[in-house]
């Protein structure tokens, strides 16, 4: 039991640590270049392409949502006829 528990906190002392192995690259003054460049274009589209595709996808769901909501709304608003 105790060469278990042993074991257990070496492992974990080994896997957690709090060096990487591997060095990022800092890209924050890059992306700060990027976002607080005054170009015209809103800050929510100012990542790209995919940030475009994004906020389309973002604003198709919302009115189809919206649309739908209503539907069901004007749908219960109504009585079923009785057959």
């Amino acid at each position: 039991m105790l060469r278990n528990v042993l074991a257990l906190r070496q492992i974990a002392q080994r896997t957690i640590g709090t060096t990487s192995r591997r060095q990022f690259e800092n890209k924050v003054p890059e992306k700060q270049k990027l976002f607080q460049e005054d170009n015209g274009i809103p800050v929510h589209l100012k990542g790209g392409a995919s940030d475009a595709l994004l906020y389309r996808l973002t604003m198709a769901l919302t009115v189809g949502g919206t649309a739908y909501a209503m539907y069901q709304l004007a749908l219960a608003s109504f009585p079923k006829k009785q057959d």
